[in-house]
């Protein structure tokens, strides 16, 4: 059942930070030129197939990180009609394919990697038209879902098969996430309920309703791991949203803004590492609810201040790492997955709105 509360309602603006951000602190062109150095740097194809570098050295992207990847090219399409990202879409995905097959299930025993490339190929699949590609997330999801999904805990997602030693976040988010797009593009009713009982368990057990802090995971003798990060507060607040339980969705939003930030800038995970591009994934989901429900009000100031920081941080190539407002260094070896979150940011902030030079509130109380 959908709350009636509009989150909008439900904000009060405080200011514990306060910062000045600039009118024209970036340009559409500058957002071409961030995603043109991205595409230079890292996008190899061969005929129809496509893909990700993992550096600049070359190899290929891990099979999670590229198909998150693969969606911020996806955003790039959706929110600024981005004619180069929108002949990328189909050749990533055929190119993800030759890579790793269209049987994930078979080769790959991390349920939340076979998730990400499930969100990845149906929104894809929408997007061109081709639905091959959303019968193949179809396939996948009811054979992760199927192997996932049982009553141990309470109900929720296993992390890894066949180990299936603890529930997390990371799988159950985009878990959600894939099922309400499955119900979306085939109008089944069991993929309704699988995004709803998915989302509910997660939110029972992981999700803390005072605060809007997402907790990682918890392993089956029942002890939980209370680590919160960006990227499970953004599957959590998309799972929501797609659900119109936008109360939830306003919590981890705020929750994200307010603690994981320093002075408004999201958190520093470093370089080279799994976690390098977890940001992105949050901005994804943000911007898709603010969207969604027209709160550019209240958003699109923090959105620009990230944006900014990102641009600020590049270096002469137009690479931006994701230790934002240090500047990226020259000649490092970037890895694609340290630059995306910059790649991301820039998309997802309007740069047409002229705003004069203003204080914002970094800090977003939800009620």
């Amino acid at each position: 059942m959908k709350t009636k509360e509009h989150p909008a309602c439900l904000l009060i603006l405080c200011c514990l930070f306060l910062t000045w951000v600039s009118a024209f602190a970036y340009s559409t062109n500058d957002i071409n030129i961030i995603f043109g150095a991205y595409k230079s740097a890292f996008y190899s194809q061969t005929g129809t197939n496509g893909y990700f570098k993992n550096d600049q050295s070359g190899g290929e992207t891990y099979f999670w990180e590229e198909a998150e990847e693969i969606e911020c090219v996806i955003d790039a399409y959706e929110w600024n009609s981005n004619s180069a990202a929108a002949g990328m879409i189909t050749n990533l995905l055929n190119g993800f394919i030759s890579t790793n097959g269209a049987v994930w299930t078979s080769s790959n025993g991390y349920n939340d990697d076979v998730m990400w490339a499930v969100i990845a190929f149906a929104r894809g699949g929408m997007d061109t038209g081709q639905t091959n590609y959303c019968n193949i997330a179809k396939a996948n999801f009811d054979a992760c879902f199927a192997r996932a999904w049982s009553t141990n805990l309470g109900g929720g997602l296993f992390w890894k098969y066949p180990t299936n030693a603890s529930k997390n976040a990371c799988v159950n988010g985009p878990g959600s996430i894939a099922a309400s797009l499955m119900y979306r593009i085939y109008g089944k009713l069991n993929y309704w309920n699988d995004a709803s009982n998915i989302y509910y368990w997660e939110r029972s057990v992981l999700f803390n309703a005072n605060s809007g802090a997402i907790y990682d995971s918890i392993a089956t003798n029942g002890v939980k791991h209370r680590w919160s990060s960006t990227y499970n507060q953004g599957t959590f607040l998309g799972a929501a949203n797609f659900l119109g339980q936008t109360h939830d969705a306003t919590l981890s939003a705020n929750f994200t803004i307010r603690r994981l930030t320093t002075g408004g800038i999201l958190h520093d995970y470093g370089i080279g590492g799994n976690n390098s591009g977890f940001n992105a994934i949050f901005l994804r989901w943000l911007v898709r609810f603010m969207l969604d429900h027209g709160l550019q009000s209240i958003y699109e100031p923090w959105l620009q201040l990230n944006a900014t920081a990102a641009w600020d941080s590049r270096r002469a190539d137009g690479l931006s790492w994701c230790q934002w407002p240090r500047g990226s260094p020259a000649g490092a070896n970037f890895h694609s997955w340290d630059c995306i979150s910059s790649v991301e940011a820039m998309q997802a902030a309007q740069r047409s709105q002229v705003l004069p030079a203003q204080r914002i509130s970094t800090n977003a109380v939800g009620g």
